[in-house]
């Protein structure tokens, strides 16, 4: 018997074989995948065992929405970033071209609307092919492929990268498993359906998962815009991504089009004038790599770290840490945020321009709040995130604290030493006390010995003041020291406000119950920045802002006294949509009443004194001749932290310059900056200008109104009446 006449009557045989399975077990292909899977061979499995095994295979595939992107968006709709595992976009098949779909189906499993999930046709090929000349084709049609991309992609979201199997890998039972799948799959699913799945799945590159993601990246197009050359190159792309990458492999690339255009034209999905013309057009990629994460960030860097770090600390998206990160980079979120895209822009001009090129790494930061709302509208620094050469890189947030009030961490810097920020909360007390805010107080007065009678109903122990920072005594104050000479005497109380007289903030505490300050301070959200922890006004130094504050609740606690007294918390989401459009729960507006309104309108008057005759005099341009302004200036005592904090009605914003990563520990004096040389620092300078510009560009936006008066003040006690002499 001829080798020729022997392999006839085997391949009869097979075939014979293959005919009776069909009929027996009505279920098409198995036997087919017996043959063409040559670990099936070697397995040695009979028919009546692979109907047995091919009966027991579940019929029932769960095909949840693959891995998407998700997208973080300004409240005006720009972009700020993407996340992804899979850089994948869905679209319904009608948004593709119609291109794509008969080249995909023309290359891949041309038969796809005619057969039931499993082509036999296709199947019979591939068994005589891998036969009669050996090798391992296949015959997996479009639905086959569709399953065992749901199967991969179900592992990997569910962290088992190492359960994923490839085509070559496939044993008999993978093999059989995909074909009962693919044959219920139809039963349950249309064609175009199925399709689109599988458009939506495909990989296509590491930085392309779906037609989508792939036309983005290869051509900067939309799927629904792809031309025929274009759809053909993408569709020869699935059989071997890395092989046939235009990018890396043009030649390669090239034929497999060509092939795809001359299955179309076979097919009759395309005329020989298109055949034609797609052949003779060159490959002109348009590359366009989608990066993720917040480094990557088209804006507002690290606003969008704020962001990503309130999701991944929040039970809402998810029961476990792994299970958010899964929701974040998987889920296919549309979070839209608070920020104003306006804001931003003009916040990071002013950040980046304050320092220049900052060999020095001194720190700059805008942060603003909407008053009423709590709504973050800006929020900037003048730092990249990763590396680059000549520039000033952290990837720590300047504006925000270093961990939430749970204790998670939010990648902050901890907070600055707010210095004489903090001073209207002392005087804010004195009018919530019923007092005067033109009472003549002893700025005179720079020592209070141990012993002096402070004032503390709550029982609080107060603690030490000392320019040295290191007296063990309570209850002293020792030598306070003025910014400038001449104000160590008896002033108004308003007018050592806004001139910023630290004398005369202690001389008003003197006066106070250190409770009441407390209770000012903490009902407006101020809080250490580098803990979370209460800021102890009980501990005199705190009076000239010797605990650290992040710049977004200091901006947040004048927002208190522009909204008058009416107090709200920060919040960054305005709403975060699941890939289906569902709703997600975002953290909600929470405002309460925290400072009497005449007592806000009392803060109000005096701070707007400041830009006109006080501390911030002089700082350019004048914002305060455009709009009525109300600020503070603020200095640490080496000047390694300087600040503008200042509101209209519609928008207050905190301004930070110094210094940011080296724990507050580098004094501001003598120090050259941008070209100009300062022989101390002072919130006037760099911060006040920073801020100025700023809100001169943006405010007027929001509503820049005249602030409420505040009450008369309280009438003078009355002198009693000297009783007549008998």
């Amino acid at each position: 018997m001829t080798k020729k006449r022997t392999l006839t009557r085997r391949v009869a045989a097979i075939l014979a074989a293959f005919v009776g399975f069909l009929t027996v077990s009505c279920i098409c292909g198995v036997l087919a995948a017996s043959l063409v899977v040559p670990a099936v061979a070697a397995a040695g499995m009979g028919v009546s065992n692979s109907i047995g095994f091919f009966d027991s295979l579940p019929a029932e595939l769960t095909v949840a929405p693959p891995s998407q992107s998700t997208k973080v968006l300004t409240s005006d709709g720009q972009p700020i970033a993407v996340f992804f595992a899979e850089n994948r976009v869905r679209v319904p098949l009608d948004q593709m071209s119609p291109f794509v779909r008969d080249a995909i189906v023309s290359i891949e499993d041309s038969r796809f609307y005619q057969h039931a999930g499993v082509d036999v046709q296709s199947v019979v090929r591939a068994v005589m092919s891998n036969l009669t000349k050996g090798g391992q084709q296949g015959a997996s049609t479009i639905t086959q492929q569709y399953v065992t991309n749901v199967i991969n992609e179900s592992r990997l979201s569910q962290d088992r990268p190492d359960e994923v199997i490839l085509s070559g890998q496939k044993n008999m039972g993978d093999k059989l498993r995909e074909m009962k799948l693919a044959i219920a799959l139809e039963k349950q699913f249309s064609k175009d359906q199925i399709l689109e799945g599988y458009l939506n799945i495909v990989f296509f590159n590491s930085d392309a998962y779906g037609i989508e993601a792939a036309s983005r990246y290869f051509f900067s197009t939309t799927a629904k815009d792809l031309t025929l050359p274009q759809a053909a190159l993408l569709a020869g792309l699935v059989n071997s991504p890395s092989y046939y990458n235009p990018a890396v492999n043009p030649e390669k690339s090239i034929v497999r089009r060509n092939q795809v255009l001359a299955e179309m034209l076979l097919l009759g999905k395309i005329t020989q004038e298109q055949h034609d013309t797609a052949v003779a057009t060159p490959i002109e990629l348009v590359l366009n790599p989608q990066r993720q994460g917040c480094a990557n960030a088209v804006q507002a860097p690290y606003f969008c770290d704020y962001i990503s770090h309130l999701i991944l600390n929040n039970p809402a998206y998810g029961a476990s840490l792994i299970e958010r990160q899964r929701t974040l980079y998987r889920g296919g979120l549309t979070i839209v945020t608070t920020l104003d895209s306006r804001l931003q822009a003009a916040a990071q001009v002013q950040v980046d321009s304050s320092a220049g090129e900052n060999p020095d790494r001194w720190g700059a930061a805008l942060v603003s709040i909407q008053p009423g709302t709590g709504k973050i509208l800006a929020m900037a620094q003048n730092t990249v995130f990763l590396p680059e050469p000549g520039r000033f890189d952290t990837q720590l947030n300047f504006n925000v604290d270093a961990r939430d009030p749970d204790g998670n961490d939010l990648n902050g810097a901890g907070g600055f030493q707010p210095g004489s920020t903090m001073k209207p909360f002392t005087f804010a007390e004195w009018l919530n006390e019923g007092k005067s805010g033109t009472a003549v107080v002893d700025a005179s007065r720079r020592v209070y010995p141990l012993g002096f009678p402070w004032r503390s109903t709550c029982g609080r122990v107060l603690g030490a003041y000392s320019t040295a920072q290191n007296n063990p005594e309570f209850g002293a104050a020792d030598d306070l020291q003025n910014s400038e000479p001449g104000f160590y005497r008896p002033m108004p109380i308003n007018y050592g406000l806004y001139n910023s007289i630290n004398t005369a903030t202690f001389a008003t505490a003197a006066q106070l119950d250190f409770c009441g300050i407390q209770k000012m301070v903490d009902t407006v959200g101020l809080h250490s920045g580098l803990d979370g922890a209460q800021i102890n006004m009980h501990q005199l130094g705190n009076l000239l802002g010797a605990i650290g504050v992040a710049p977004l609740h200091l901006a947040n606690a004048f927002a208190t006294f522009a909204n008058d007294g009416r107090y709200c918390t920060p919040v960054a989401l305005l709403e975060v949509r699941d890939a289906a459009g569902g709703q997600l729960p975002v953290q909600p507006t929470e405002c309460r009443d925290a400072v009497k309104p005449a007592v806000a309108r009392g803060v109000n008057a005096v701070l707007q004194d400041v830009m006109k005759m006080g501390s911030g005099v002089w700082i350019q341009p004048k914002v305060h001749t455009r709009f009525p302004v109300a600020a503070k200036t603020g200095t640490s005592n080496n000047n390694g932290s300087t600040w503008v904090v200042g509101y209209t009605t519609g928008l207050a914003t905190a301004s930070f310059f110094g210094d940011a990563l080296e724990g507050q520990s580098r004094p501001g004096q003598n120090v050259t900056i941008n070209g100009t040389f300062y022989p101390r620092l002072d919130g006037y300078m760099i911060a006040g200008p920073q801020w100025a510009n700023y809100m001169l560009a943006v405010a007027p936006l929001f509503p820049t109104g005249a602030f409420p008066a505040p009450p008369p003040p309280p009438p003078p006690p009355a002198t009693p009446t000297p009783s007549p002499r008998r």
